[in-house]
């Protein structure tokens, strides 16, 4: 039995030749026991009459948001109803206006409102789906969390031969499966996830910390949630909002993180140690701001910070621990050496040089290393694409070790 058997699928049709194929997504859905709820734009109705989707699907086809005969607001009861919505084809228009937050039409308000997981197919020329604005849309929308599918190289409509064609319906019909059964993979399981710098003060104005932001340790805990797990966040001071539905606890030193590590590991089947922890602390903290007068130089005398992944990995039995290794040089070879010496199951490893990686950017390029002796390397892509591939890597190690 199909994971889509008694879903509701919101489809959204927008204006483009590839729009006659939701006919047969339309069918390929309804083979496997999904319900099927078309929205149209007003430009897709030149492409295709509405009667032959609602044909197929044997549900109205949804214009605008108060229809004549029915004057509740349709934008709101199709994205409760969803299951997921898609919308196939995609065209660089209805990109840009959700990467921007418009919301003028029954398609763009359904996706503001829906919680469901949002997949998009893209269809167009291939001179506009490499266009900088175009891809500047998608990376933003991926890093949200928004699904892509395609699109493919082939034959076009304007008679070119590129990347822009839509994936093929079956193609689409099989991502959406994917979703949905990743969607609670990691149902039952509970993971600590930290992020973020950690600070350590000189006095009461100032500290030692480094340059990340959190976003790689928030990602992966919204990308947790989302698949099912109990998240628990232990973050180092950073401006992003809390994610919903995860459990946050803010910290501000290494001591700090390392007593709500321990607090929490002992109840996970899990930990990511994504925050970038600082290894030194200054050995005397001022109780008054140290002043610059009269001063050539200042001496900081520095004491080792506790290792909280060797301190977990020490006690860790059979649960999943997983590291973070970001160097300047030498990037594998100290990526190993991490996996071992703390006992971890899987290490991510980036190399802080390489442009889109590392701190501060929405972005990240990384080297997946196991404990198992594989080793992963992915492309670059969003730190949420990062973290999908992250957790289905963990997910693989829960399986082996049949937690």
């Amino acid at each position: 039995m199909s994971i889509l058997q008694g879903k509701n699928i919101v489809l959204g049709i927008t204006g483009s030749i590839a729009a006659y194929k939701a006919a047969e997504i339309i069918s390929l859905l309804k083979k496997r026991g999904a319900r099927v709820f078309p929205i149209m734009t007003k430009s897709a109705t030149y492409f295709v009459h509405p009667i032959t989707y609602q044909s197929i699907a044997g549900e109205k086809v949804s214009f605008s948001l108060f229809e004549k005969k029915d004057e509740s607001l349709k934008h709101i009861s199709l994205s409760e109803i969803a299951d997921l919505l898609v919308i196939a084809p995609a065209t660089a228009n209805i990109i840009g206006k959700i990467a921007s937050g418009i919301a003028d039409d029954l398609l763009t308000t359904t996706v503001m409102a829906t919680r469901a997981p949002v997949v998009i197919a893209p269809a167009m020329n291939e001179r506009m789906y490499e266009n900088p604005i175009v891809q500047e849309n998608i990376r933003k929308l991926k890093s949200l969390g928004y699904r892509f599918v395609g699109p493919e190289e082939g034959k076009l409509a304007c008679g070119d031969v590129g990347k822009g064609r839509m994936s093929e319906p079956h193609r689409i019909v099989d991502f959406l499966e994917e979703v949905l059964y990743s969607r609670k993979d990691f149902e039952g399981k509970s993971l600590v996830i930290t992020a973020g710098p950690t600070r350590e003060p000189i006095d009461r104005v100032r500290f030692i910390s480094n340059y990340s932001t959190g976003k790689m340790g928030f990602a992966l805990a919204e990308e947790a949630r989302d698949r099912g797990a109990k998240v628990i966040l232990i973050s180092g001071p950073t401006s992003i909002d809390p994610p919903r539905g995860v459990k946050l606890y803010r910290v501000e030193t290494t001591h700090q993180m390392l007593e709500k590590v321990k607090e929490h590991f002992r109840g996970a089947d899990g930990l990511m140690m994504v925050a970038a922890v600082s290894d030194f602390r200054p050995i005397k903290v001022n109780e008054e701001k140290i002043k610059k007068e009269g001063k050539e130089r200042l001496t900081l005398e520095l004491t080792k910070n506790p290792d909280i992944l060797e301190i977990v990995g020490k006690e860790k039995d059979k649960k999943i621990l997983v590291g973070f290794c970001a160097e300047t040089k030498n990037l594998l070879q100290e990526a190993k050496k991490k996996l071992k010496s703390k006992n971890l199951d899987l290490v991510v490893a980036n190399n802080l040089t390489e442009k889109g990686a590392g701190f501060g950017v929405d972005t990240n390029k990384v080297i997946l290393l196991d404990s198992h002796g594989e080793i992963k390397s992915l492309p670059l892509m969003s730190k949420r694409e990062v973290a999908r591939e992250i957790l289905n890597h963990v997910k693989k190690l829960f399986e082996k070790r049949k937690i």
